[in-house]
């Protein structure tokens, strides 16, 4: 491998450096931030660099012009580029952004100044062709591509606009699939014919087909709006809400106010959040379970039986808040029985001492006498019943504290003393409590 081959691109100092600046410049940074999508903020830190540079020339103007409209600042590149240099390619993307505006009228007259001053004709034609069908004139559209001959047929912009073209046109759904997958095999990375493939695939049923699609889609740049969204869509009914936010991202990236990506991104965050808290407590609420089983309901043999009933160990959870060293302290305790105690502890996932800082204190009683039965009853219900957090309910499993009554005969000390409870889930214990109208011991 050459040394070039090693070098890490630094896309900002290649669109700052670049003297000269024309199409093969502008599909060399697309190619980069498809390839990886890390070079995006690259290309939006040279971009401001740009803007801050008073004594920009009116050819660099066109450069940044160029880059706004590929950030997706639509309003910011026109302005810009129309007060460029004049340049074909300043016309190119000034007609670009209008079509992204919707401004399907202008954008054609904008395509043919550019086509007049040079722009490459095929191009702008099929950019004309493009503005025609968003405004609905359908056969005018497709009029302007049976006029493209030679190489031009053979590209894949040319062949996914005939296929988004054909589409619209009754009976030619057919043609317009084939189109779109000639476009594809001619260039694998083309936002649009995957995006119309993926919209074909989500139409007839084919999931599979249709998310791979609209991954491989995803991943040029520009990518649209709508390969994004659908995306994200399909991830949050996978219930991959991390994926799902990615994509939003990338369209907040480019429209930081987009109101309904806003809206997406809210929904997949609190979602998210929420599946993960109640698989955490899933998974507590069976690790509780595990701990609060005794001992007996394991064939244990009858020596290491009597061990553990001479120590006072009942439960499994008692068992981990126990060393090997204080199993083996204990009379007629042996290694024999402790590699039975690590081999059956090792089945429920779990080991010896793995819980030993946290070993039961001996709480006071609760006095009872003064409360009515329902108060009793209150003692009585679940911990999961306070609907704690995530960090706050571990704490709960590791200190084998099952029910509200438990919890109340703990201090804040014995708590804080607990890894990982902070200040901060003291005071949302104390919190909850407080709204049952009790307190924990000391407060």
């Amino acid at each position: 491998m050459s040394e070039v081959d090693l070098e890490v691109l630094d896309l900002k100092q290649m669109v700052l450096a670049s003297n000269a600046f024309g199409p093969n410049d502008v599909a060399e940074i697309r190619k980069a931030i498809t390839e990886n999508y890390g070079h995006f903020s690259e290309l939006r830190d040279a971009t401001q660099e740009m803007e801050q540079d008073t004594a920009l020339t009116p050819a660099n103007r066109t450069k940044m012009g160029v880059c706004q409209f590929l950030l997706g600042r639509f309003r910011d590149s026109l302005e810009t580029l129309t007060s460029a240099d004049g340049s074909a390619m300043a016309l190119f993307y000034a007609a670009r952004c209008r079509f992204e505006l919707g401004q399907y009228a202008e954008s054609v007259e904008a395509y043919e100044k550019a086509k007049m001053s040079g722009y490459n004709q095929d191009q702008c034609k099929i950019g004309i062709a493009e503005a025609k069908r968003y405004a609905g004139e359908i056969e005018e559209a497709m009029a302007i591509l049976d006029d493209i001959f030679g190489p031009a047929e053979q590209t894949a912009d040319y062949m996914y606009q005939r296929a988004a073209t054909a589409a619209l046109i009754g009976g030619r759904m057919e043609e317009a699939i084939n189109l779109y997958q000639r476009a594809v095999a001619t260039d694998e990375n083309h936002a649009g014919a995957l995006f119309g493939l993926a919209l074909e695939n989500d139409r007839l049923g084919n999931d599979e087909e249709a998310l791979q699609l609209y991954e491989r889609a995803a991943k040029a740049f520009p990518t649209g709006l709508g390969a994004l969204t659908n995306l994200g869509v399909m991830y949050e009914d996978r219930n991959e809400y991390d994926k799902a936010q990615l994509c939003y991202k990338r369209i907040l990236d480019c429209f930081p106010g987009h109101p309904r990506t806003q809206l997406y991104m809210k929904d997949a965050s609190a979602t998210g959040n929420m599946l993960y808290d109640e698989e955490a407590q899933r998974r507590n609420d069976r690790l509780a379970q595990i701990l609060n089983m005794p001992v007996t309901n394991f064939e244990l043999s009858v020596r290491s039986r009597n061990c553990l009933q001479k120590m006072g160990i009942e439960t499994i959870g008692e068992l981990t808040r126990h060393t090997e060293q204080e199993l083996l302290g204990s009379k007629n305790f042996g290694e024999t029985s402790l590699v039975e105690i690590r081999e059956m502890l090792s089945q429920k996932g779990l080991s010896l001492g793995q819980f030993a800082g946290e070993k039961k204190s001996n709480d006071p009683p609760i006095d009872t006498s003064h409360m009515s039965p329902d108060e009793q009853a209150l003692l009585e219900r679940p911990i999961a019943d306070l609907n704690l957090s995530v960090r706050a309910r571990k704490c709960m499993t590791r200190l084998q504290i099952n029910t509200i009554g438990e919890l109340i005969r703990k201090t804040g000390d014995d708590m804080l003393e607990c890894k990982n409870f902070g200040v901060t889930s003291l005071n949302e214990v104390r919190e909850k409590l407080g709204d049952l109208g009790l307190k924990m011991r000391g407060d």
